[in-house]
């Protein structure tokens, strides 16, 4: 998770409050574009603060950050030669500036000091920057961001908690009313995005300032003590290929913030509309520890606080979870923040889509499927108190839950299926029936998601049988796939396209490249 430093000083150039121009992969790569050669590089920051009082006269400034931080370093100067700090002691993000006041002192600002800076340099003999309006202000720059957010994963933040020696408070706090000031409060440790947020509010910096000042602050103090640090430049951060540099931990210890193991999760107070029938639902056992592996970060589920969903999420809705109600927040579909929209993106995977891919997504699921979750023997949802005792009820449920893992036995699956319904121009099909099925049982191998959710061993069997019965011995496909094709069924495709659709497609989408071509599958006569 992204995580604060103490707010000192900063790194390099940061020449105002700017909007980055994110589009691509390499901290300094050259493309050709028409007859021209395009830089791109991810310290670029767009210099538009005119903006804000009116409509531009010129082009934005495209600035190389990294490139002007180098060339100060090599004159001796540091941030402050164009930034100042404020009166608690932080950089700020503006050039030479706290506040931009008003048209004509900002645009003096940068026109005075840019000039005067490149200008003596030049007369160094060093090469210098542009002097005049249409070197800055140029209408078709040939340099492109390709600045790549950067995230504190699990690994990277563990290695934070060894560098600080466990002292969290290093990095985490929070604002005490009553005293006026920002403390550490052990057990309360979480993302500095919940607070920080895009723009400021409530006289918190943004998230984006937050970062750069503490983060870099840190790594500049470090540095100077010859110990090991992160990066203090643009590109070590926000560049793709350097990120991929950075070193990540085989094991990391699970981090430690006073959560469960094993919880029940709760649904809050009693609904006002509907007090008895909402909340009929039995409560989900939850394994929150294992569910933790799964995720590089506590926001991939705790989206805004690390509160219980059911805090802002309740039965009927309210405005701190912009009104979306706890059965939506469970059950959505597209998103990876609900329980069912995580596992159902999972069966994106090539392992699980050659089945999945061709099953109607919505929520409308037969009560097998609820019951994976909503277990007999669990309290209703209303119930929940969070009791030692209720943990304990909620492992055991979990415990003697009976993961299918396969199939059906051997002997029971047919090694080989002949298909000549459609014999004409082509031989019958000889399908590896029994080589097929075992080979989408390795494939999902361990998964403990399609163990716990294949409720039988013929569960399988229905990602081709799709709309039929469980069964040893499941209808053929030409019980409903009518020869030809029925144009009164238009949502049932005819035997021929069904075949097609349902092998070629399951190829497709679990990556098999053979077989290719009609004679792969049905020789010619």
């Amino acid at each position: 998770m992204e995580k604060g430093r103490k707010l000192l000083r900063w790194t390099g150039v940061i020449a105002v409050s700017t909007v980055l121009l994110v589009l691509g992969a390499a901290a300094y790569g050259i493309e050709q574009a028409g007859d021209k050669e395009v830089l791109r590089s991810a310290d670029i920051i767009v210099i538009d603060t005119m903006s804000r009082f009116g409509r531009l006269d010129r082009p934005p400034v495209v600035y190389r950050h990294d490139k002007h931080t180098e060339a100060l370093q090599k004159q001796g100067k540091d941030c402050a030669a164009c930034h100042r700090k404020d009166d608690k002691q932080r950089l700020s993000h503006k050039f030479l500036r706290l506040e931009d006041l008003d048209r004509e002192s900002t645009m003096r600002v940068y026109h005075d000091n840019c000039i005067a800076c490149h200008t003596e340099t030049l007369a160094t003999g060093e090469k210098g920057g542009p002097v005049t309006c249409g070197e800055c202000h140029v209408k078709s720059p040939t340099a492109v961001s390709s600045w790549h957010a950067i995230g504190m994963d699990k690994s990277l933040h563990y290695r934070h908690v060894k560098a600080q020696d466990k002292k969290c408070g290093q990095c985490h706090h929070e604002y005490d009313e009553k005293a006026q000031k920002l403390v550490y409060v052990e057990g309360k440790e979480s993302s500095c995005r919940y607070c920080h947020k895009e723009q400021l509010e409530e006289k918190r910096i943004p998230f984006r300032e937050a970062s750069h000042q503490a983060c870099i602050a840190c790594h500049q103090e470090t540095l100077a003590k010859k110990k090991e640090a992160g990066p203090v430049n643009c590109a070590g951060c926000h560049d793709a290929d350097q990120q991929l540099e950075i070193a990540t931990l085989e094991t990391v210890p699970r981090m430690k913030r006073n959560q469960p193991d094993v919880v029940f999760v709760k649904t809050g107070a009693k609904s006002s509309l509907t007090p008895e029938g909402a909340l009929r639902a039995k409560a989900v056992p939850f394994n929150h520890k294992e569910h933790e592996t799964y995720n590089d970060t506590c926001r991939a589920c705790h989206h805004a606080s690390l509160s219980s969903c059911a805090e802002c999420h309740t039965v009927n809705g309210t405005k701190e979870g912009d009104f979306v109600r706890l059965e939506q927040a469970m059950h959505q579909l597209r998103t990876d923040a609900s329980c069912l929209g995580c596992h159902t993106n999972a069966q994106a995977d090539k392992s699980c889509a050659g089945c999945h891919a061709f099953i109607q997504k919505g929520l409308k699921k037969d009560t097998a499927t609820c019951l994976a979750c909503h277990m007999e023997g669990a309290p209703a949802g209303s119930e929940i108190t969070g009791k030692p005792e209720e943990a304990m009820l909620a492992s055991m449920l979990l415990n003697a839950r009976t993961p299918v893992m396969g199939t059906l036995p051997v002997e029971d699956i047919p090694e080989k299926v002949v298909i000549n319904k459609l014999e004409k121009k082509y031989q019958p099909v000889e399908m590896p029936h029994r080589k097929i099925v075992q080979a989408l049982v390795k494939s999902i191998g361990d998964n403990k998601l399609a163990a716990n959710f294949h409720a039988d061993p013929g569960t399988l069997c229905q990602g081709c049988h799709h709309n039929s019965p469980l069964a040893k011995k499941p209808p053929q496909c030409g019980s409903c796939h009518g020869q030809p094709f029925n144009e009164k069924e238009l949502n049932t495709p005819g035997l021929l396209g069904a075949y097609h659709i349902q092998c070629m497609g399951c190829h497709t989408e679990m990556g098999i490249e053979k077989p290719v071509g009609c004679t792969e599958c049905h020789k010619e006569k």
